[in-house]
């Protein structure tokens, strides 16, 4: 497989060169490293979401939207499929570089994690990258600057000019989309979590509303997470049988049924305290190849309703 960086700056050369049409804005740097507002001083847009969560794959994965209903309402749905799982989910598009760098908090998400490749799940897939540019999607209420530029630069091992940082809020229409398209990844991740080898995960699709733009970050944080947990659906084939797949699924979580905000407040924002089983899909259809399928999980209109203000 060739570079995920390398990919996904391709990716980035795009978003740049049609930065007008995709309502994206591009500023420079110290030390020319390029930070790509998606979605923080701009609003953000569909087609800005569906390619941010391109370059977050680094192009191993498929994007489309359609109208489809949540509590008998039209809404847009995003749906993403991949032929490459581990790599596409696992070893770029999740999020897992948490950025704290002079006052700066933001989580990172994209191929730059694969030239780190610290967390377990690369040992798990054999999988380190190598290359001179780095893309981390940095999700946060402020823009990027030049002291983030410098940490990732360092912790990836690249020259400043060679990082690229696409960024935008849960509280904007890109950030909307892109929780939107996690569907899969978070079916991916829940049955590494559980155990199982994400390399016998052979594809993987998942489709969510894109939540309505929230006034804040909190309450953005929780409305998308409801849109997935509450009416996500995803569609894995995997190699190998499993007597754990009925854990994908939100539903198997005691705290299933809730609205986000009420599970976060009642946690008061730690997230650590979390339980991660309510982070999968709503309902996911796993195929065995050549083997069982396996169903569970449904859809909630109810809680998507209050959590959406339908």
């Amino acid at each position: 497989m060739e570079s995920l960086n390398r990919m996904a700056t391709e990716l980035v050369d795009e978003a740049i060169d049609f930065a007008p049409e995709l309502g994206i804005d591009v500023h420079s740097l110290d030390g020319d490293s390029a930070v790509l507002d998606f979605g923080i001083e701009v609003p953000g847009a569909i087609e800005a979401g569906l390619l941010l969560a391109e370059i977050g794959t680094a192009g191993l994965a498929t994007l489309e939207t359609r109208v489809d209903q949540v509590a008998g309402t039209p809404r847009t749905h995003v749906e993403l499929s991949t032929d490459h799982p581990a790599l596409a989910l696992l070893c770029a598009a999740k999020g897992g570089w948490e950025l704290s760098v002079d006052g700066f908090e933001g989580l990172g998400s994209g191929p730059a994690r694969a030239l780190v490749a610290e967390e377990e799940v690369f040992q798990r897939i054999s999988y380190r990258d190598e290359f001179d540019f780095a893309v981390l999607a940095v999700e946060s209420e402020q823009l990027p600057d030049e002291g983030v530029a410098a940490d990732v630069a360092e912790r990836a091992g690249v020259p400043e000019s060679g990082v690229f940082l696409p960024s935008f809020s849960t509280a904007s229409i890109t950030g909307s989309v892109v929780a939107a398209t996690r569907t899969a990844e978070l079916a991916a991740f829940r049955l590494h979590e559980l155990g199982y080898d994400p390399l016998d995960i052979l594809t993987a699709t998942g489709s969510a509303p894109v939540a309505p733009v929230a006034e804040d970050e909190t309450a953005a944080m929780a409305r998308t997470n409801d849109a997935v947990a509450y009416g996500g659906r995803a569609h894995l084939v995997v190699d190998t049988p499993f007597d754990r797949f009925d854990e994908v699924a939100s539903t198997a979580a005691d705290e299933h049924g809730q609205p986000f905000i009420d599970i976060f407040e009642s946690a008061d924002w730690a997230f650590s305290e979390l339980p991660v089983d309510l982070f999968g899909p709503a309902q996911v259809t796993i195929d065995v190849r050549g083997g069982e399928t396996h169903c569970f999980g449904s859809v909630s209109d109810e809680v998507l309703a209050e959590s959406f203000g339908l």
